[in-house]
């Protein structure tokens, strides 16, 4: 809305106005105003929360090893990030730009599920919350969706590189003159080549461009339950959820900045994508939203996010990813939620086969994997056998693992953002 104000009185010659245009100052006056928000709000957040015993009652019996208790931690704190990144998006974003609307759409949508979640564990006193149907289906409904419009919609287009010459013995990259709708996604580590969907589906024939948006929807849904549910798991520790994904947040600002520059995504050798650069005024205010969360969240915990926050921090990055042609690179930039996520399906699969067997094998001490590293003997179940069992050979603190996620996420994010320069 004060982009609108400020290029309208740009016209009336008001020193200043101009610099509403550059994207460098609203990125970075949204990351300062939600960090700002989300620290301000929080407090008084927190405090009307507790004024009113609102906890989640599953946490209540929740001791950390070290002996410190988080019964009556006040919950939802997701709340505090939805607002703390809704609030500068929507004063300093280009509200007509399709991009911004998706994700605003999906910041509400998974904010409001996860919100149904919270609200049934506090208030119904239901600690299974939700039922795994319901957010499947509410999950599965954004990714099909967003995926529906960047299919559908005449605005979400790129310009595709594909020219490469070679000039005084260096590799050029040319985009097409023309803006178009494509199914390329990029490709780590590989130079020169895009994925493009409707050649996987190229036994479909003259129908496979079609069949080709279909399987890019299809995998829009995969990505963005995939990366909830992820981030969704990670929120077991103080800091571990706010922290990683802020990090992952830096990291798709700088896919999301260069994407939008046509001399920058020339250079890297990816599409240039026009109109993306206000996903990076959407991501710094997501990156504020976090740090500002963290002040409260950070060990030992004063809130927690609950699902209001963590379903609606792993759908932005899904979302995010998807729109900038980067989802392939998120096994490898959001491997701290796959790595989670893959830990319960193999100790839930492992331990159903081995029941149909009449035993009770266990391969975790616990999951998801961040638990394993915190639990004591004396918290394991003694009916069952593990087998890894000896490790980790002791319990850690909990902010001792918490801060060597954030380095593993870090390394990871630096890994992924050098798969440009390696193209």
């Amino acid at each position: 809305m004060l982009y609108y104000l400020f290029r309208f009185l740009e016209g009336f010659d008001i020193p200043g106005a101009h610099i509403w245009s550059y994207i460098s100052f609203r990125a970075l006056l949204a990351l300062i105003l939600s960090l700002v928000i989300s620290a301000w709000f929080g407090e008084k957040f927190i405090r009307w929360m507790k004024r009113h015993h609102i906890s989640e009652t599953a946490r209540d019996a929740s001791i950390d090893p070290f002996g410190v208790e988080k019964k009556g931690v006040p919950t939802m704190g997701g709340i505090i990030i939805i607002v703390a990144i809704l609030v500068p998006v929507l004063l300093l974003g280009r509200m007509r730009n399709i991009y911004l609307i998706l994700m605003i759409v999906t910041t509400v949508w998974l904010g409001f599920l996860g919100f149904l979640d919270d609200y049934i564990k506090i208030f119904k006193k239901n600690k299974e919350g939700l039922k795994g149907k319901y957010k499947i289906v509410g999950q599965i409904s954004i990714g099909f969706i967003v995926g529906l419009t960047l299919w559908l919609s005449p605005d979400a287009v790129v310009r595709e590189n594909i020219s490469v010459q070679q000039q005084n013995q260096e590799v050029v990259i040319k985009h097409k003159t023309e803006n178009v709708k494509s199914l390329q996604t990029t490709i780590p580590f590989f130079k020169n080549h895009n994925l493009d969907y409707s050649n996987i589906m190229a036994f479909c024939g003259e129908h496979k461009v079609a069949a080709g948006w279909i399987l890019f929807v299809v995998m829009t849904i995969i990505v963005v339950t995939a990366v909830s549910n992820g981030a969704n798991l990670n929120d077991g520790m103080d800091g571990m959820c706010a922290g990683n994904s802020a990090i992952i947040g830096v990291a798709l600002g700088i896919f999301a900045y260069v994407s939008s520059h046509i001399v920058y995504a020339a250079y890297f050798d990816i599409m240039y994508i026009p109109g993306s650069q206000e996903l990076v005024v959407f991501l710094c205010a997501f990156v504020g939203a976090m740090i500002g969360f963290l002040w409260y969240n950070a060990y030992p915990a004063q809130v927690f996010m609950g699902d209001t926050g963590s379903l609606t921090i792993g759908g932005i990055i899904g979302v995010c990813a998807v729109i900038i042609h980067k989802e392939l690179l998120l096994p490898v930039l959001c491997g701290i939620f796959f790595i989670e996520s893959l830990s319960v399906i193999i100790q839930t699969q492992w331990f159903k086969w081995q029941k149909r067997k009449g035993k009770r094998v266990r391969v975790f001490r616990a999951t998801p994997i961040h638990d394993t590293f915190r639990r004591l003997d004396s918290q394991l179940d003694s009916t069952s056998t593990y087998l890894l069992r000896n490790w980790p050979h002791r319990p850690f603190h909990e902010s001792k693992i918490t801060i060597r996620f954030w380095i593993t996420t870090i390394i990871l994010a630096a890994i992924t953002i050098i798969t440009l320069k390696v193209r």
